[in-house]
């Protein structure tokens, strides 16, 4: 058995890809031009753009290959993220005893050749591996090298632009709220200014003291002015009904998504995954802020320790308060269970790999990316369970009411 390779920096790395808080199903569009572009440069028939996360290999963009997702240690680029050179090639898949037993080695496409080069940020992460793969063996000359190196730089680019423009959508959404809020605690004060200008202004009328009525009408017209413009402001940005910003999500789009991203992996494993929502609540709109990764990373956490024919359940709700939203994940297998030992360890933020049920190999820092993602957006993670009994982990996360 090969053991897989782990980059030095791989909590930084898979910390700095959750920072980019990708939906993996949503880029098709944005990288297609330039995995063709890479795929004409190499002369292969087959290219991909690979994000790799703590459990699986996402293929965000592809190319002549109608794939979306792969295991980890299944993958060839998870040697491109981890050796020191800025490429990796392997001359004859069906020659290298890593790889010769692949089914995307021994089952079709048949791949022979592969080429890949690591999606490196400017803080020096490997997100992922722009990849060109062919049925036939190749020879790239270091022409087409260099110009392959070129087309993954723009795609690092175009995963940065993301990440600004995203978070200046949240900004933006931020100075709304405070400007809202900023209009709301001013309707209060002058309310009462407005008030009390018109007791005294009826006091004036009766004293017939013309020059205060003057000036306390004034008062009474620029403070009504003032109440106005509270208005109009509050009325700008009012929450338009059902309808989703781009930084929320509700409990029945969330669900859509990790149907969309975790059926697959059930499916390979024959795992009977069950994702449900609280109806009184599943409209609401809430933060999605790195949810994906959070549950993600437990869902494939759990796919890995259930057996084949064992169940998967995600339970996600919305429980309403006054001051706050409490957004509620609770992830629950039949798996293999763990110990109070090891409920720990994860909870301190020490998680380390182990096998799975059918012998994946792990990574380790998958449930330790979920404690640090977790303690960073102030909520809260619970671990039940006891060995060869399942596990259930409950993660609770306040949300803006």
């Amino acid at each position: 058995m090969h053991t897989n390779p782990i980059p030095e920096n791989e909590m930084g790395r898979i910390i700095s890809l959750s920072d980019y808080d990708l939906d993996y199903t949503s880029f098709q569009d944005t990288f297609k031009d330039l995995a063709k572009l890479a795929a004409t440069v190499a002369g292969t028939s087959i290219s991909l753009v690979n994000l790799i996360d703590s459990f699986t290999q996402w293929t965000v963009t592809n190319h002549g290959l109608d794939i979306d997702q792969m295991p980890r240690e299944d993958s060839v680029c998870q040697y491109t993220i981890s050796v020191p050179e800025s490429q990796f090639e392997v001359k004859d898949l069906t020659d290298d005893n890593r790889f010769k037993d692949k089914f995307y080695v021994v089952d079709g496409p048949k791949l022979k050749y592969y080429f890949g080069i690591p999606l490196k940020t400017n803080d020096g992460h490997n997100l992922g591996a722009l990849c060109v793969l062919d049925k036939d063996l190749k020879t790239l000359s270091p022409e087409k090298i260099e110009l392959l190196k070129i087309i993954a730089g723009e795609i690092v680019n175009r995963l940065t632009a993301h990440k600004t423009i995203t978070g200046l959508k949240t900004k933006l959404h931020e100075a709304n709220e405070t400007k809202k809020k900023v209009a709301h605690d001013i309707r209060g004060p002058l309310g009462g200014i407005i008030g009390l200008a018109q007791v005294i202004s009826e006091q004036g009328q009766e004293n017939e003291i013309d020059e205060v009525l003057e000036f306390i009408n004034l008062i009474q017209r620029s403070g009504r002015s003032l109440l106005e413009l509270a208005d109009e402001i509050l009325g700008t940005d009012l929450p338009r009904g059902k309808d989703l910003k781009a930084d929320e999500f509700n409990l029945l789009v969330f669900k859509d998504k990790l149907e969309k991203l975790y059926t697959p992996q059930a499916k390979n494993k024959n795992i009977d995954f069950v994702i449900n929502t609280s109806v009184n609540s599943d409209t609401i709109p809430f933060s999605k802020n790195k949810l994906l990764q959070i549950t993600g990373n437990l869902i494939s956490n759990a796919m890995k320790f259930t057996p084949v024919d064992g169940k998967i359940t995600v339970d996600l709700g919305l429980k309403i308060e006054e001051t706050q939203n409490l957004l509620q994940i609770n992830v629950t297998d039949t798996g293999v269970g763990l110990s109070q030992d090891a409920i720990n360890t994860i909870l301190e933020g020490k998680a380390t790999s182990t096998d799975g049920t059918s012998g994946e190999q792990g990574y380790g820092f998958g449930l330790a990316l979920v404690k640090h993602l977790v303690d960073s957006l102030k909520g809260d993670m619970r671990i039940y369970s006891q060995p060869n009994q399942g596990a259930n982990f409950e993660v609770v996360l306040p949300q803006v009411a």
